[in-house]
C-alpha cells in the first residue's frame, strides 16, 4: 500500500475536494458574481474584480486561489459574464474558466427574477513530485496527472432595488475525474468509485438598509452545502459611510479552523473598490497557521 501517497490523498482531497473543491472567498458581497452567475445584470454597468487569496497562511503549500471576473448588464433584459481562476493547494491544482449568459425577468416595477447558465472547463492537475513509499509507483509515471473536464453552472436570483436573494448549482455536471486507483478512491468518495466534482448548493442573499443619508448596513447570508460535508452557513455585515470606507465582518458556522473575519475596504471616485480581508484562525489550530489574507479589487467600467 502506498503509504505516504494515500496521506496525501487523504488529507488533500477529502479537505480539499469536499471543502474546497472550488474556490473560496471572504468578500462575497463585494463579488457575487462569483457565488451566483444570475447577478450579471442586476446593475446597469460593467465591472471587473479581482481576488488574490492566500489562505491559512504559515502552512506550506495551503490554499492560494487566484480569480478575476467581469459581468454586467449587455441590454434591458440580458445579463453577460465570465471568470477565470487559478486554486492551488499543496501537490494539487486547479484552473478554471466560464462564460454566462443571464435572462432577466421584471415582475413588477421593483422586482427583477433572473435565471443564469454558465458552462466552461475546469482542469485538475496532480504534480508528479511526491513523496511515495514505491518509487516506480505506476500512478505518477509519465509526467503530471491532469484532467480537463467540461463544467456548467445554473443560478436563479431574485432582486429589488436594495436587495437580492438567489441559489446557484456550481459542478452541475458531476464529472468524474478517473483520477485514482479504487483503494485510494474508496478512502476518499464513498459515492464514487472514481472520484468526482460534486455538485454543490449555493445561497446568497444581502439587504441594503440606509441608517441615514451618509452611512449604509447591509447584512447578508451564504449558505454552501455538498453532500459528504456539513453544510456552512456563513453570515456577514457590511457598514459603508458616504460610499468611501466601509467596515465589515464575517461568522462562518461549522468551520472549525477559521470562523471569523474581519474585511474593511475603500472607494475611489465611486468607480475603484479596493478591499482586505483577514479570517482569524480557531484557537485550536492557532500555532499552525496565522490566518488568512484575501484582498480584492473591484472596477466600474460605465457606459
Amino acid at each position: 500500500m502506498k503509504k505516504i501517497y494515500v496521506l496525501l490523498l487523504t488529507i488533500f482531497f477529502v479537505n480539499t475536494l469536499y471543502s474546497q473543491q472550488l474556490p473560496q472567498i471572504t468578500q462575497y458581497m463585494n463579488n457575487s458574481y462569483a457565488i451566483n452567475p444570475a447577478v450579471a445584470g442586476m446593475h446597469d454597468y460593467y465591472q471587473v474584480n479581482t481576488t488574490i487569496r492566500n489562505q491559512w497562511s504559515g502552512i506550506k503549500d495551503g490554499p492560494r486561489t487566484n480569480l478575476i471576473s467581469i459581468h454586467g448588464r449587455h441590454s434591458e433584459s440580458i445579463g453577460l459574464g465570465g471568470v477565470i481562476y487559478n486554486d492551488i493547494t499543496g501537490p494539487t491544482s486547479r484552473i478554471g474558466s466560464a462564460v454566462s449568459y443571464t435572462y432577466r425577468l421584471s415582475l413588477n416595477k421593483n422586482t427583477d427574477l433572473s435565471f443564469a447558465l454558465q458552462g466552461g472547463f475546469t482542469q485538475f492537475k496532480i504534480i508528479k513530485d511526491l513523496q511515495t513509499e514505491h518509487i516506480n509507483d505506476p500512478l505518477l509515471q509519465g509526467g503530471d496527472i491532469v484532467r480537463t473536464l467540461p463544467d456548467a453552472t445554473f443560478g436563479i436570483n431574485l432582486n429589488g432595488s436594495n436587495w437580492y436573494f438567489g441559489a446557484a448549482l456550481p459542478q452541475l455536471l458531476s464529472s468524474e475525474l478517473n483520477l485514482m486507483d479504487d483503494d485510494v478512491a474508496k478512502l476518499y468518495d464513498q459515492y464514487s468509485s472514481d472520484g468526482k466534482l460534486a455538485r454543490h448548493i449555493y445561497i446568497l442573499g444581502s439587504y441594503i438598509h440606509k441608517i441615514n443619508p451618509n452611512t449604509s448596513l447591509e447584512p447578508s447570508l451564504f449558505i454552501k452545502a455538498v453532500e459528504g460535508a456539513p453544510t456552512q452557513i456563513d453570515f456577514g455585515v457590511k457598514s459603508q459611510y458616504r460610499d468611501l470606507v466601509w467596515l465589515g465582518m464575517n461568522y462562518q458556522a461549522n468551520n472549525d479552523l477559521s470562523s471569523l473575519a474581519v474585511l474593511f475596504g475603500y472607494n475611489i471616485n465611486n468607480r475603484f473598490n479596493i478591499g482586505y480581508s483577514y479570517a482569524f484562525p480557531s484557537p485550536t489550530y492557532s500555532s499552525y497557521y496565522s490566518g488568512s489574507h484575501e484582498f480584492m479589487l473591484s472596477v466600474k467600467l460605465v457606459q
